[in-house]
């Protein structure tokens, strides 16, 4: 159990219940998509950006993580109960109502947006395809083998946005190569993810590329973790990034030949370890890209 864990233990049952809902008490998805937007902060602004819009897009991308939690319990409500790991989630278990999770979602999309207000135009119009991917993904695995594909264009949207709003134009070719990397990246490890429920979405009927991918799911892992390093490493010509920004692409490299060894045997433990050791690998990058952009 963890410190936050132990913490929402003491919470009144209600509370508790709406903590879950939007995973207070699981940090990790909302780091995988906080460093994809603060990696494209600092290289649309060539340095550290205005501390106005960092604040706006820490609070949105938290809240934002937290809306998207709520809907996806909702759209996975009579799944989740027959799955181990998700079982004792707030709809599943029965303790929060379905309409109660949708109006949480509402409001912290509205607040969410609110925020994307004091940006630019632009960025608005962003805001609400972002809005519409975030909606839609959780109900992408009833009828598609990939939404993990679907899930990496959702986490990569922020990516466009605070390129508009720190330049108020069309994002760059460096933007979109940013997009494609963290896009590849994000198909890799949530296909890691999928890994731990595979036998319990085939039972189910969930579909997932870890199901699709089958006995090539290592090596797909491996060619989309390729894809990314390769697309990074275009970014720096486009960007002129250097030593800085490479040493950060090495340290990559070796972590994903440490998840490539953790997934070897499939074991679902050994994958949930994988998919959580991505943190580090969002974290480097963006040290990379913030360090090199703004000591240059």
């Amino acid at each position: 159990m963890t410190a936050m864990s132990r913490l929402l233990a003491r919470f009144p049952p209600a509370w508790r219940a709406y903590a879950e809902l939007v995973r207070i008490d699981k940090p990790i998805g909302t780091l995988l998509l906080l460093w994809p937007v603060l990696s494209a902060l600092w290289l649309a602004a060539d340095g550290l950006p205005e501390a106005r819009l960092l604040l706006v897009f820490l609070a949105g991308t938290l809240l934002t993580r937290a809306a998207g939690c709520a809907v996806n319990d909702f759209a996975d409500r009579d799944f989740d109960g027959h799955v181990m790991r998700t079982q004792n989630r707030p709809l599943a278990s029965g303790r929060i109502a379905p309409k109660n999770a949708l109006i949480v979602a509402a409001v912290l999309f509205l607040i969410a947006f609110s925020l994307v207000l004091l940006t630019n135009q632009l960025t608005v119009m962003l805001a609400f395809v972002g809005l519409f991917l975030a909606s839609f993904y959780p109900f992408t695995k009833r009828f598609s083998h990939y939404p993990q594909l679907f899930l990496g264009i959702a986490f990569s949207w922020g990516i466009p946005m605070a390129f508009c709003a720190v330049t108020a134009s069309w994002p760059s070719l460096a933007c979109w190569l940013l997009f494609a990397a963290n896009l590849s990246w994000v198909v890799a490890y949530d296909t890691e993810y999928a890994m731990v429920d595979r036998d319990d979405d085939l039972r189910i009927g969930i579909k997932s590329t870890a199901i699709a991918f089958g006995r090539y799911d290592r090596l797909w892992i491996g060619l989309f973790q390729a894809a990314m390093l390769a697309t990074l490493v275009a970014l720096s010509f486009v960007a002129g990034l250097g030593s800085l920004y490479y040493l950060a692409l090495a340290v990559i490299a070796g972590l994903f030949l440490h998840q490539q060894k953790l997934i070897f045997e499939r074991k679902p433990d050994q994958c949930f370890v994988a998919f959580q050791h991505n943190n580090r690998v969002g974290l480097v990058l963006f040290c990379g890209i913030a360090l090199d952009t703004t000591l240059a």
